[in-house]
């Protein structure tokens, strides 16, 4: 406990950073995941290519390898950023990659009678997708979805190691300082915990309150 007492602003700092990776992270994961999910169900080839090749490249790609690919990466092309904001282009697109999946298996679940009797009414594409696919599907992907972001909160630990500031890098401070490993790690833990009990937490309102009745 003492661990705890002593350095309370330094887990706080850990937390709030590891907080600020996966908000910020999740909301890019999402934004990539639908936009990914509407080119790969795009009536134009070269969407559908492109947004199969990235959920491909991505998904098959071990994270660290792109956290390199990023942070050590991109500053030799000129690109440079703070840390912090690399490692959330990092996790974000590599979330990303998974929650297309997600949503394109949701909208798969639709029955194709929806977007044709939309499209019969003249809507667009984007229309279709929109106001019809889309809000049907987010029903029935709310917890695939839950799930991802939780993995991700975890895959934020790997940002420490690239001098970004998050909970699983506190330990090194503290083992510096004398304390005992174990019990660092263990406040390290129950902090994970309160972010991934928070995210499920919300998607469990969620999918209350949207989900598809069982």
């Amino acid at each position: 406990m003492n661990v705890l007492i002593d350095n309370f602003s330094l887990y706080g700092e850990g937390l709030l950073g590891t907080v600020e990776l996966t908000v910020y992270a999740s909301l890019l994961a999402l934004v990539l995941g639908f936009v990914m999910a509407s080119f790969r169900v795009a009536p134009v080839g070269s969407l559908r290519v492109f947004g199969t090749v990235w959920v491909d490249v991505l998904r098959n790609t071990p994270l660290t390898l792109l956290f390199f690919a990023v942070l050590l990466g991109l500053p030799r092309f000129g690109v440079v950023l703070p840390f912090q904001l690399f490692a959330v282009l990092a996790l974000g697109c590599y979330t990303s990659a998974f929650i297309c999946e997600a949503v394109r298996s949701g909208i798969n679940t639709v029955p194709t009678g929806q977007g044709e009797a939309a499209r019969s009414l003249g809507m667009t594409f984007a229309q279709t997708l929109g106001d019809v696919v889309l809000p049907q599907a987010f029903r029935s992907v709310i917890p695939p979805i839950g799930s991802t972001l939780i993995a991700l909160a975890k895959n934020s630990a790997i940002a420490g190691s690239f001098s970004v500031t998050e909970l699983l890098g506190v330990y090194k401070p503290l083992n510096e300082m004398g304390y005992s490993i174990i019990w660092s790690f263990i406040w390290i833990a129950v902090g994970y915990l309160i972010v991934t009990l928070t995210i499920s937490a919300i998607f469990n309102v969620l999918e209350k309150r949207y989900g598809v009745a069982r």
